[in-house]
């Protein structure tokens, strides 16, 4: 089996439009929450979301194609953008080569939205022929495979709010075991639109607050439920040889996957978080080595009840209860929002920078200590330590865990 190693990152999010920005925003506690501007909200009972700020597609593609994309793959191609640009992989490797794996756990939610107002306004003929490539979820895929000619296997990934973790885990999976040489992995979202609010919120999964720094709460005695958010995130996977043979810059090494299902309720998590646990363990055997107060784990952290307690406990079920209380732990949610199935992949890249430069970005807000939630959150401030192993975790609707482990890079 191969080893397979980071190359380049990219990342558009309520914190920042690329990576540094991003990567800056987290260290320094930065809150991305704020009132909601894509709609008119004052009749909601929800008005915060994390909104991507300033976005301007036509820095990554002509204006006419802009127009033909819904926001969720604006968000992925500039996601990608970035990242091919970082890995300087465009032009050093074959076309048969290249594979994408990125998903979306909902696609373009605002097209349909859009396109369904137009049918109940205007009939049936004014409905756009673009309403059907502009909705799918694996447009954004589809999108990025034709813009960097990736002849290989094109994959698109939903898992609901797991889905970028799932889409980096198995383009890791396709290059260790020789189906590709390299791959743009990653995942992208876009639903900040009246009707997924909506939804969301009659399924009791947001939390109404109308403070940003009372709103997304993980592991705070105070939570009740996620904020929404949006943006995308893409990470490089590549051959280790490859990489090292055109020089590549290795940001750090994939180590693990844990992919399991709780096989248990359509939103809720198991409690006993067993399958939870396991993905976790699975993933975190690649850490072999290294002690438990050098692991950090970006956890899935979203800031409603039964997610927090579960992971907490699942994280003991992967690790034992001592050594649990010995990692770190944070959820960056708490500064960009639930980005749904772009949330794995952009937290995937905080867990690389962690191992990169020895920080744990912080869970901020974290002000009143929950019994069910007894393990190390890094509350409000960012620390400074030595980082050899993290780790990005994500759970789905339908029961699906997700995790991908990092190690920092050895020649």
């Amino acid at each position: 089996m191969r080893r397979v190693v980071v190359t380049g990152i990219g990342a558009v999010t309520p914190v920042g439009n690329n990576v540094p920005d991003f990567w800056e925003a987290l260290k320094n506690g930065k809150n991305g929450i704020g009132p909601i501007t894509r709609y008119d909200a004052s009749e909601s009972k929800f008005k915060l979301a994390a909104e991507v700020k300033d976005f301007d597609p036509t820095i990554y593609m002509e204006k006419l194609a802009a127009k033909k994309l819904d926001r969720f793959s604006q968000f992925a191609m500039a996601a990608a953008a970035e990242a091919m640009a970082d890995s300087q992989l465009e032009g050093n490797i074959d076309a048969d080569e290249l594979a994408v794996y990125f998903g979306s756990g909902i696609g373009g939610f605002e097209t349909f939205c859009e396109s369904y107002d137009m049918l109940l306004a205007k009939g049936a003929r004014r409905v756009s022929p673009l309403f059907i490539p502009k909705m799918i979820y694996n447009i954004a895929a589809g999108n990025i495979a034709i813009r960097y000619q990736a002849m290989n296997a094109c994959v698109a990934v939903s898992t609901a709010c797991a889905t970028g973790t799932t889409a980096i885990g198995e383009g890791y999976r396709a290059i260790l075991h020789g189906y590709t040489t390299a791959a743009i992995c990653g995942g992208s979202e876009a639903a900040i639109v009246p009707l997924a609010v909506a939804g969301f919120g009659s399924c009791m999964a947001l939390n109404p607050s109308e403070d940003p720094n009372a709103a997304s709460l993980p592991f705070d005695k105070r939570r009740g439920g996620f904020v929404m958010g949006e943006g995308a995130g893409a990470v490089i996977l590549e051959d280790y040889e490859h990489a090292k043979a055109r020089g590549a810059k290795i940001y750090a090494e994939v180590v693990g996957y844990g992919s399991t299902c709780d096989a248990h309720h359509v939103t809720a998590p198991a409690e006993e978080a067993i399958a939870s646990g396991k993905a976790i363990k699975i993933a975190a055997e690649g850490f072999a080595g290294i002690a438990p107060e050098a692991i950090y784990i970006n956890a899935h952290g979203t800031g409603t009840s039964l997610n927090d307690k579960t992971e907490t406990r699942a994280i003991k079920n992967a690790f034992g209860e001592e050594d649990a209380r010995k990692v770190h732990i944070s959820s960056t949610k708490s500064m960009t929002g639930h980005m749904l199935g772009a949330a794995g992949a952009v937290e995937a890249i905080a867990a690389i920078l962690a191992v990169q430069e020895d920080i744990i970005p912080p869970t901020i807000n974290l002000m009143e200590a929950d019994p069910d939630c007894d393990l190390d959150y890094t509350p409000n401030t960012a620390v400074q330590t030595v980082v050899e192993g993290a780790m990005s975790t994500s759970l789905g609707f339908g029961g699906h865990n997700a995790c991908v482990a990092f190690r920092k890079y050895k020649d």
